[in-house]
């Protein structure tokens, strides 16, 4: 099946929906007192386990290329997977670590921050947005702001360092999704993502070995005790599921768009919270969620014009 840009952009929202539910496995393997950087190098590692029949059956299938063409990619598959791989464990970490005392539905919210990071970044490596993007990914960012910021009684803005932590994992999302827009248009898309959670995996118990050198074991082992339905949810579908189907729809999508429609998991991770973790919200963060909305809806404007004229 040819991968049209509609195509592409539907793929994109079920992986924001798949993410979004997992911030709710996220937040409840905290809750149970695992390790975070344990956790992530788990889930890594199941997710890119997950994709290794994917990787097989492709191969079977894959036509014959150029011995010229196949080393270009390589090079290509190389390069991107240790730096998709790196950034990855960097924006789980921080993100992770974060989420020990975030909910779920703040936590998502914060992260889609990268909406913005995305189109602001790019733009300093050269990378042409459109005008629609940038009006989606400001009037989602006021809508976050509502979600996820709350007041103090003097009248200031309240961000504890756990949030901050979860705003340093949203840029470094952000140029995960630059990156991808890179690579994957360069090389194998199931290559690059089994490349790039064996990577993240590494990256992630080796932070866990510094950090925890003595405990590393026995964090390992806990963690199977303690969230066993958590880890394998968010390794299976969210990391060996969501990751490969972004990869894929990426090729058809530049990456502040990509960032706009990825955006979406925070709604649904609020949704979540609310449904399954009982986390509450107000008037304020509802307007958030809706002004949120309409900037998503703003930024796929030129992509429906343009599929109404090709229809």
């Amino acid at each position: 099946m040819r991968l049209t840009p509609l195509r592409a952009d539907s793929l994109l929202f079920l992986v924001a929906l798949i993410w979004g539910v997992t911030f709710i496995a996220q937040r409840q393997a905290m809750v149970q007192e695992v390790t975070p950087l344990a956790f992530n190098g788990m889930r890594y590692l199941i997710g890119a386990l997950t994709v290794v029949p994917l990787l097989l059956f492709t191969r079977r299938i894959r036509p014959d290329e150029s011995p010229v063409g196949r080393r270009i990619e390589r090079g290509n598959l190389l390069r991107g997977g240790i730096l998709i791989g790196v950034v990855s464990a960097l924006a789980a970490g921080f993100q992770q670590v974060g989420m020990v005392h975030t909910e779920a539905g703040p936590a998502g919210f914060i992260t889609g921050l990268y909406v913005l990071f995305t189109p602001v970044i790019g733009f300093m490596l050269g990378v042409r947005t459109q005008w629609s993007t940038w009006l989606g990914a400001g009037l989602a960012v006021i809508g976050m702001w509502f979600l996820a910021v709350t007041h103090g009684e003097d009248g200031s803005f309240q961000l504890k360092t756990s949030e901050l932590l979860i705003l340093v994992g949203a840029m470094f999302w952000a140029v995960q999704v630059l990156a991808v827009g890179r690579f994957a248009p360069r090389t194998d898309p199931i290559e690059l993502v089994l490349a790039q959670l064996i990577v993240a995996a590494l990256c992630s118990f080796l932070a866990e070995v510094i950090a925890h050198p003595a405990e590393f074991a026995s964090n390992i082992m806990g963690m199977f005790r303690k969230a066993p339905v958590e880890i394998i949810f968010t390794g299976v579908l969210a990391i060996g599921v969501a990751f490969p189907l972004q990869i894929i729809a990426q090729r058809k999508s530049p990456p502040s768009h990509v960032a706009v429609i990825l955006a979406t998991e925070a709604p649904f991770a609020a949704l979540g919270g609310w449904l399954i973790l009982s986390e509450s919200y107000d008037g304020r963060q509802i307007l958030g969620g809706l002004i949120m909305l309409v900037g998503i809806l703003t930024s796929q404007v030129p992509r429906l014009l343009a599929n109404g004229r090709t229809q």
